[in-house]
């Protein structure tokens, strides 16, 4: 039998709690919420009535959820993230391609996939509106998770739980060298395992193709620690001044990355590759149309 109380709780009185522990400031948390402060704290306090429950600690001065409040956050999470796919899955059977997407998409892709794909979208489904997030990959895991997004594109292997992946194509990795280094020269293709691993320059912590570097280079490899780069651009700056070594995505090299500079591709014997894919959760209402036509899209015939 149905508790009486659930009927009469709202989502809004649950996105008000999620903003209040956000904040942990009624005024900001009513801003945020695009109410008025008396509005927020109404609706707070029937939540905490109708749970039977105290969900925030409040006076003057201090602000601060209690324990059980922040247990009925990771509740109230679901819940909206439940209601957000209830209604992507009305629209989805209205009319697939319409209204909102959000799509995630880690550093070392979005700028050699978002041109076409960007393109591809506006011409076969011009009334859907998407929202882009770049984000390195931990982050983008957790936000399709907790339905912050509805999909995310990344790079394997990678663990990524329990979300469905969809796999859309294989990156190879080019190494690159500038023309004073000693491989440069070379014509027979190299093992990469043969290489000093501590020439090869890396991406900082937390991007996935500082990972995808070191296990290529095999077991206990190590990285130049005099170097390290945020991004790729920075990566083929440092190499081309003659600082090491730079493995890199086919995709940014067929993109241009090397126009003006004097780097070498060095040929590799079976050259590792990543694989780009693209994450959902299992229950998203447009899990087919982002399985079917996004990836389509994304993969760009390749």
């Amino acid at each position: 039998m149905t508790d009486r109380r659930s009927a009469s709780l709202s989502l809004k009185q649950l996105a008000y709690l999620l903003a209040v522990r956000d904040t942990l400031n009624f005024t900001r948390a009513a801003e945020q919420c695009f109410v008025t402060q008396s509005s927020l704290s109404g609706g707070l306090a029937e939540l905490e009535r109708n749970l039977g429950l105290k969900l925030v600690e409040r006076s003057r001065q201090h602000v601060a959820m209690t324990a059980v409040g922040e247990a009925v956050c990771a509740r109230a999470e679901q819940i909206l993230s439940a209601s957000e796919d209830l209604l992507a899955f009305a629209r989805a059977q209205a009319e697939p391609g319409t209204g909102s997407l959000r799509l995630g998409i880690i550093p070392t892709i979005a700028p050699y996939l978002l041109h076409d794909f960007l393109a591809g979208t506006a011409e076969h489904f011009p009334t859907l509106e998407l929202f882009l997030h770049e984000r390195q990959t931990d982050n983008l895991l957790a936000e399709v998770s907790g339905g912050e997004l509805d999909a995310a594109v990344l790079a394997l292997p990678m663990d990524t739980g329990s979300l469905e992946v969809t796999h859309l194509f294989d990156d190879p990795l080019r190494l690159l060298a500038a023309p004073g280094h000693p491989v440069a020269g070379l014509k027979a293709p190299l093992r990469l395992s043969a290489i000093d691993t501590s020439q090869v320059i890396l991406l900082e912590p937390g991007h996935c193709l500082r990972e995808h570097t070191l296990a290529a280079c095999g077991v206990g490899a190590q990285a130049s620690r005099r170097f390290e780069a945020t991004n790729i651009d920075t990566l083929v700056q440092l190499a081309e001044a003659g600082c090491g070594l730079a493995l890199l995505p086919a995709m940014a090299v067929a993109s241009g990355v090397l126009e003006g500079t004097s780097l070498r591709e060095v040929p590799l014997q079976a050259p590792p590759q990543r694989g780009i894919a693209l994450v959902t959760r299992p229950s998203h209402p447009l899990r087919s149309f982002l399985e079917r036509d996004i990836a389509a899209l994304l993969a760009g015939g390749r």
